[in-house]
């Protein structure tokens, strides 16, 4: 017995000795305070490997102590005489060079920080003297923009641009720009700014809502590009009826249309960002993909956006506007402040709001989003800037007055291989890339479409519908399936004819029968007929609807059952349409149930009917309820044969070929409406005009049935519960 209580205490030794190694051998890194995650095309918010991970967190004293270590001076950075370090206060924009040298606009301290790429001081820029010969300084800065040459400050306060070389050298001033474009009154505020290769200034400024200034590099005005679109408020709308001309002036000066932020990329497009639209706008163009509305998008020189949003859904930020956070807080639609250019074609862009970043890829697509509001290391208190820094992502602290760095995982690595080899057109490779990214995260739908395109590009059709449909790409499986088609039919070319011929041949002898039928049976009129002859009946109607009609009322053609199997057939047809429609219309299968598609044709009838009815009552109308019904359940034919028809051509139609369906069912719909309107007309001996008014009084009194009906049913539902309230009492008082 002892001998077995020793054997169990070196086992939990030994299990709890290997638990230490391992845990001492994983990186600090891996652990991370937020959930990386992304949306697929359903709209669902999956977690996914982490892309980047938290590395270090640099503020003003770690930046002043690696300065000393580092050159053994203390005036680097605000460093006073006596040792006392001056911190970061309310930094607002954060930009790193070609070179890596990061600047820093230090706005409530009034310079600009100039680091060197390992975050050692380099540079202030706040004090200097003026071409003018007059000493000078920045007044609360709030951009900055570094080219190889010279580096562009956004002196805010002091309403201009101030042009330092790098080694922190005044070359000039860059003041406010005049022309008469400019309303009266408008108030120049430079809050970022960006400038292209060829020197011309793209400058946004806080109070100006006509678009991005854009200047020469002399600082002479050339005009606005990219104009936000404002989101019509209905009540200022009617308000503007009953102002004044100068206050209806004021109020378009009022128009929250502004942009926040800047960017370039190496092709010169630029990237501006907007927090100031709609919520509802803002939140409805994520899933139209209006550019009017985007929070983000990039400009051409001529200010056209030609943002790429090929994605499911627009970037935009967060889909789940209402819990955008850990504790679940409603957030609202994101507050887009700042758009940074990544390597292999990537972007992101920033949330105010919830303090987290999603990247997306020159196409649009959502590639993952992190980080999350709060104090512990990679959290961000409140996020103002991000900057990329080679592979790492830096996001810039405002309350913290912090920059945190995050390095790409293996993960993030693969990533943007994936992403690079595709833009070089090595597919065998971004392939390779996609599979092991399918490894780690099977959620990617990206990584799916990324493996579909180039089975597509290498001719196998199938494997890429396979990929597509994982992935819910309609568009690409669309694609995917007409070379499919087309290849098919090439190889089947004598199927194709026999079977066009063999459905022409079968309609016209059904139709051929059908009018023999028809025929005969209108000479034993009186007699009782079976129950396929007032089916086949039908068909005589939809063409002939006056003549066929009259019959029914006066010859007694048709009848009640046949009638009724017509009203189910039209159940069984949209209950089969519910789970029977292509990928194309139905890619994620969804349908109602069977009582519920029954009920959709089954209700409007019932209504329809005893509307007519109680209506034309009253109206001498010369149809009783049967013939109403009747009429009704006849009328409803096309339906039958429409929307099968349909439905089994979802299966080998394109995404472009669709309009040829709604198409074909606005025609059934309006068949079926004309077949009604006329035999009401038959059986009632109306008018045209007084069919038309009748018809319409039916439409009011359906909605009036219904009204009735929902009020009964709550009514009765009160009843119901205030008997079952008094029973529980009574049980408990007993």
């Amino acid at each position: 017995m002892a001998k077995r209580d020793k054997s169990k205490k070196v086992f939990r030794f030994i299990v709890l000795l290997i638990c230490l190694i391992v845990m001492s051998v994983i990186p600090a890194a891996a652990y991370t305070t937020y959930t990386t995650y992304i949306y697929t095309f359903q709209g669902d918010a999956v977690e996914s490997p982490d892309a980047y991970v938290p590395e270090l967190i640099v503020n003003s004293e770690y930046i002043n102590k690696l300065t000393q270590e580092k050159h053994q001076i203390g005036d680097f950075l605000g460093l006073n005489a006596d040792g006392g370090i001056l911190s970061l206060d309310g930094p607002q924009d954060l930009f790193v060079a070609d070179d890596g040298d990061l600047y820093i606009a230090d706005q409530k301290n009034n310079r600009i920080i100039v680091l060197n790429p390992d975050y050692t001081g380099k540079l202030i820029l706040t004090s200097f003297v003026n071409v003018w010969g007059v000493p000078d300084a920045l007044a609360q800065p709030k951009g900055v923009f570094a080219t190889d040459d010279e580096i562009f400050v956004a002196d805010t306060e002091k309403n201009r641009i101030v042009v330092f070389d790098k080694k922190g050298n005044h070359l000039r001033i860059i003041e406010e720009p005049e022309s008469d474009v400019f309303p009266e009154g408008h108030v120049y505020k430079p809050i970022a700014l960006v400038v292209d290769k060829s020197g011309r200034i793209y400058v946004v400024s806080s109070t100006t809502n006509q678009g991005i200034i854009t200047m020469g590099p002399d600082g002479e005005f050339q005009g606005f590009v990219g104009a936000q679109k404002a989101v019509a408020n209905p009540f200022m709308i009617f308000w503007r009826n009953f102002q004044t001309r100068a206050q209806r002036q004021q109020s378009i000066r009022n128009v929250s249309t502004e942009y926040n932020n800047i960017s370039i990329d190496a092709e010169g497009f630029v990237f501006v960002t907007t927090s100031s639209i709609e919520d509802r706008a803002q939140q409805a163009a994520l899933i139209s993909k209006n550019a009017d509305y985007a929070p983000v998008k990039r400009l051409n020189p001529q200010g056209s956006d030609v943002m790429r949003r090929s994605g499911k859904f627009a970037p935009g930020g967060e889909l789940m506007t209402m819990f955008g956070s850990r504790s679940g807080t409603p957030k609202g639609v994101s507050k887009i402040i700042d758009v940074a250019i990544g390597p292999a074609g990537t972007w992101t862009i920033i949330d105010e709001r919830r303090s987290k970043a999603y990247t997306y890829d020159e196409d649009g697509n959502l590639l993952h989003i992190f980080g999350d509001e709060g104090m512990y290391f990679g959290n961000i208190q409140s996020v103002q800037a991000v900057a990329y820094q080679g592979t790492k992502m830096i996001l810039l602290d405002k309350t913290a007055n912090s920059f945190t760095i995050y390095k790409r995982t293996a993960y993030g690595d693969i990533i943007a291989s994936a992403l690079n080899n595709q833009r070089t057109r090595q597919y065998d490779r971004s392939v390779d890339d996609w599979k092991e990214i399918l490894k780690r995260n099977n959620n990617s739908d990206l990584a799916y479409i990324g493996i579909g395109k180039s089975l597509y590009r290498d001719g196998f059709y199938t494997e890429a519908m396979r990929q597509f449909r994982f992935a819910m790409d309609m568009k690409n499986y669309s694609q995917s399936f007409k070379m499919y088609r087309k290849l098919w039919i090439e190889n089947n070319v004598v199927v194709v004819p026999i079977v066009l011929i063999l459905l022409v041949v079968g309609i016209s002898l059904f139709m051929k029968n059908t009018n023999k039928v028809n025929k005969r049976d209108q000479i034993r009129s009186g007699r009782k007929l079976k129950l396929t002859s007032h089916l086949l009946y039908g068909f005589h109607i939809i063409f002939h609807p006056f003549d066929g009609f009259w019959d029914m009322k006066q010859e007694k053609r048709g009848s009640v059952l046949g009638a009724t199997v017509y009203l189910l057939l039209a159940c069984g047809v949209y209950i089969y349409k519910a789970f029977g429609e292509g990928f194309i219309i139905n890619p994620y299968g969804a349908y109602n149930d069977f009582l519920a598609e029954s009920l959709g044709v089954i209700v409007p009838v019932c209504l329809w009917v005893i509307s007519n009815w109680c209506l034309t009552t009253l109206f001498d109308g010369e149809g009783s309820m049967k013939d109403i019904y009747m009429v009704t359940c006849y009328s409803l034919v096309p339906i039958s044969f429409t929307v099968v028809g349909c439905t089994l051509a979802t299966h080998i139609i394109t995404r472009e070929e669709l309009q040829i369906i709604n198409m074909i069912y606005t025609i059934m719909f309006v068949w079926v409406g004309m077949l009604l309107f006329f035999g009401v007309m038959v059986i009632h001996d109306y008018s045209l005009g007084k069919n038309v008014v009748t018809c319409i009084g039916s439409i009011v009194g359906m909605a009036f049935i219904m009204f009735v009906a929902v009020l009964f049913s709550s009514l009765l539902m009160k009843m119901v519960q205030f008997i079952n309230s008094i029973y529980i009492e009574i049980s408990y008082r007993l």
